[in-house]
């Protein structure tokens, strides 16, 4: 091959790629602006946290192995994950997680800590109340959904249903996630957070999920992005030998 037409080859490859691959590079540089210049604290919604005074040392609990006793008047108990002690509404609340398998089918049973009764799931109306009292601000409840399914693209993807989805009268448009057998705000979505995951699905190039940095897309743009930059220097080294020999 001649180098005048290895040259044009090495040219037209480079323009085509670049101009193929400056959209990403782009997206990409807008996402690293954004992420590198927010606040995380604010994506993530933290300031909009209230903070809840903690539960009395005075209180009397009941014993856990009796609560577990009940359970297993009414489902099967192999196995036990976590026995975590919450607040809820301002109550001591037994938060227990166990399995009939091993590996799969983990369910979570509320109990009240002192009494040692058994609780069912919130209610949409517990579920408001939780969501007022986490918030920081005093903003009125705009509505109340009830997930029991999210696709990958959900702000509140992967996370454990079903859960009602509170959002509130404010600037922010925020979220409160609350699953509803585990007693718990799981999250807060706001407007920052939005913009910061479209960004992050752009960066990432997982167009599903959001996710995966592992997708063949974004490998197969880095690769490209290393094809790109070697044709650079490529030319840059032959107009550099053609410039010298001009002269």
């Amino acid at each position: 091959m001649k180098k005048i037409e290895f040259h044009r080859k090495i040219r037209k490859t480079h323009r085509w790629l670049g101009l193929i691959l400056g959209i990403q590079f782009l997206f990409w540089t807008i996402g690293g602006l954004y992420f590198s210049w927010s606040n995380m604290d604010e994506v993530h919604g933290d300031h909009q946290k209230a903070h809840i005074h903690p539960l009395t040392g005075d209180m009397t609990l009941a014993n856990p192995e009796a609560i577990i006793q009940k359970i297993k008047k009414k489902d099967s108990v192999n196995y036990i994950f976590d026995i975590h002690l919450i607040q809820l509404l301002g109550n001591p609340v037994y938060q227990i997680t166990y399995s009939k398998e091993h590996d799969r089918g983990k369910k979570t049973q509320l109990a009240n800590a002192e009494t040692g009764e058994l609780r069912p799931a919130l209610s949409k109306n517990e579920a408001t109340e939780i969501a007022q009292q986490n918030f920081s601000s005093d903003a009125k409840v705009q509505k109340v959904e009830y997930l029991t399914n999210t696709n990958g693209h959900h702000e509140y993807r992967g996370q454990p249903l079903p859960a009602y989805a509170i959002t509130f009268e404010h600037p922010s448009n925020s979220t409160a996630y609350i699953a509803s057998e585990l007693g718990t705000v799981q999250k807060f979505r706001n407007n920052k957070w939005r913009i910061f995951d479209f960004l992050w699905m752009l960066h990432t190039m997982d167009y599903q999920g959001r996710d995966n940095i592992s997708n063949w897309l974004l490998r197969a743009f880095s690769v490209f992005g290393l094809f790109t930059i070697s044709s650079g220097f490529i030319l840059f080294f032959v107009s550099r030998k053609k410039t010298i020999k001009q002269n």
